[in-house]
């Protein structure tokens, strides 16, 4: 139904979230933030606590999280000259396959999902840094993603400056992470704005501590969402 559906965008919306909700879905927590904030290594930690008090969950990550979205990841982080507009729709088409292949599923089997980036990420990159129209961004973010939105989303914040700087200081920076430091600031300005608009679901992390720190602000959110 879902396949079939999909052109509508807005009737996909209406008619998957009851059926979740009446096979008890499960919840999405996404990770968010500029490159070099520690948002993995994060998820790394939570997966962690997570297994080590037997709760069962998915963790996945877009681009990427699906044969063709590896493929996608391949061409987007790792490929020259993509065109701004081509950029938007791959991730779109990405998140796509990535939400009926594997969020969907997972969710509707009761499953935690850990997502590392989602809808905010185009939003912040594609949409603030890259300057889209913030409506044609919304409204790629609902068909791509199926009306789905993440029960809580980890928003690790810190000057643009800094996470670069620990990034490069760790690997070679892919396409995006070379871009110039105004589209960085862009980028975490747009992250800024979208945790003052949705306080209830995004939960801005500090990340200008120790990662020891950083964790504990982040089990504190997890734990008031999974109610564990």
């Amino acid at each position: 139904m879902v396949l079939r559906e999909l052109q509508s965008g807005q009737q996909v919306r209406l008619k998957l979230l009851p059926s979740l909700r009446q096979m008890e879905r499960g919840k999405l927590i996404t990770f968010e933030g500029i490159d070099g904030s520690g948002k993995s290594t994060q998820l790394r930690l939570l997966e962690k606590y997570l297994a080590g008090r037997g709760i069962a969950f998915l963790s996945t990550r877009e681009p990427g999280g699906t044969a063709l979205g590896k493929i996608i990841r391949s061409a987007l982080l790792a490929g020259e000259n993509v065109e701004p507009l081509a950029e938007l729709l791959l991730y779109a088409a990405d998140r796509a396959q990535h939400v009926k292949q594997v969020i969907i599923p997972a969710l509707a089997s009761g499953m935690l999902v850990l997502s590392d980036r989602f809808c905010d990420a185009t939003t912040a990159y594609q949409g603030a840094a890259r300057g889209f129209d913030p409506e044609l961004v919304e409204r790629l973010n609902e068909l791509a993603a199926a009306g789905i939105r993440p029960d809580l989303t980890l928003l690790f914040d810190l000057d643009a400056e800094t996470s670069l700087a620990r990034k490069n200081e760790s690997v070679e920076p892919d396409r995006l992470e070379s871009e110039p430091l105004e589209f960085h600031r862009r980028v975490r300005a747009a992250y800024l704005a979208l945790g003052e608009r949705e306080p209830d679901r995004l939960k801005i992390i500090p990340a200008t501590g120790t990662v020891e720190e950083t964790y504990q602000l982040m089990i504190n959110a997890v734990r008031k969402t999974l109610k564990i």
